[in-house]
């Protein structure tokens, strides 16, 4: 096993910042007590919410759903799957981050409040984001948005459901532009060296992606390429990736993976490592400058992407 690389000293501080906190771990709390755990914490370290022309609540193929849009022109359009280990998370947990891809890119972002495990199991999630993204292709015209021009995006968990949910567009014709896989997960077990590396102490720890994975998914179903890209027989002809991963996480060697893979199949992928970094690095603006940079990779992509 190779050893861990340094973080850099602001992500080190906030480190040692949220060990002092003592909160506990996800994997000790019941969902529902993770759940609101996550909600209190999620933003503190976010950007502030950005000023937007167009923020509008909506229900999509049956989900809750929440419409960003930078101004009141016919926009292209990216549905944004959440992060939270299929489990927690929402629409409040992930507002900031929506607000700077619309903002920074002038797409239209929909955030979909997918179903959520223990109550809703796989492939609850998958089915939820594969309709919502048809749901979106349709009635773009009447939000007042391009959907010709559309991608898919999400991170960690929603990374996973993002990367799924390319297939999906191929299989049925989708015009997706681009899938945007900001840390996410790939495979389904924990067996590359980065899960070792970077087991406990780094934010996200093995404990409690086995507790995620557990209240999401059967064990048998775990090779189920729904739940695992990196295991799908067929990468070709999938829409181009813009994947962003952290050094310091233990998902990015099965992203790294993953990019290969999709390399091998002839997808274009633009690849881009964070340095030093944790898992949720993007959500951490206001201390890291990392997760600018991060939010300006993303941007450029989707700006490259679905310009007209």
């Amino acid at each position: 096993m190779t050893a861990p690389p340094p973080l850099t000293p602001r992500m080190a501080e906030l480190l040692k910042r949220i060990q002092r906190a003592n909160r506990p771990a996800f994997h000790t709390l019941t969902p529902r007590e993770a759940r609101i755990a996550y909600r209190m914490g999620a933003e503190i370290l976010d950007l502030p919410r950005a000023p937007l022309a167009r923020v509008e609540d909506l229900e999509a193929a049956g989900c809750p759903a929440r419409l960003y849009a930078p101004s009141g022109e016919r926009l292209p359009v990216m549905l944004y799957l959440h992060g939270g280990g299929f489990t927690i998370g929402d629409l409040e947990t992930h507002d900031s981050l929506c607000r700077q891809l619309a903002l920074r890119s002038g797409a239209a972002v929909l955030a979909l409040d997918y179903r959520l495990a223990p109550e809703h199991r796989f492939p609850a999630a998958v089915d939820d984001a594969w309709a919502a993204l048809a749901w979106l292709h349709e009635q773009a015209g009447a939000l007042g948005l391009d959907g010709k021009r559309l991608a898919v995006g999400g991170d960690s968990a929603g990374g996973t459901l993002a990367a799924s949910t390319a297939f999906f567009a191929r299989d049925r014709g989708l015009p997706l532009a681009l899938q945007l896989l900001i840390t996410p997960g790939t495979d389904s077990h924990m067996s590359h060296d980065s899960h070792r590396r970077f087991a406990e102490g780094y934010l996200l720890d093995a404990a409690s992606i086995e507790w995620f994975f557990s209240q999401y998914i059967d064990a048998e179903q775990r090779g189920d390429w729904r739940f695992a890209p990196l295991h799908a027989d067929d990468h070709g002809g999938l829409a181009p990736a813009a994947v962003l991963l952290a050094e310091a996480d233990p998902l990015v060697d099965e992203g790294l993976a993953y990019a290969d893979v999709l390399r091998a199949a002839g997808v274009p992928v633009q690849l881009e490592l964070a340095r030093g970094v944790t898992h949720d690095f993007i959500k951490m603006g206001r201390s890291l400058p990392e997760a600018i940079t991060a939010l300006d990779f993303c941007a450029a992509a989707l700006k490259e992407h679905l310009k007209p």
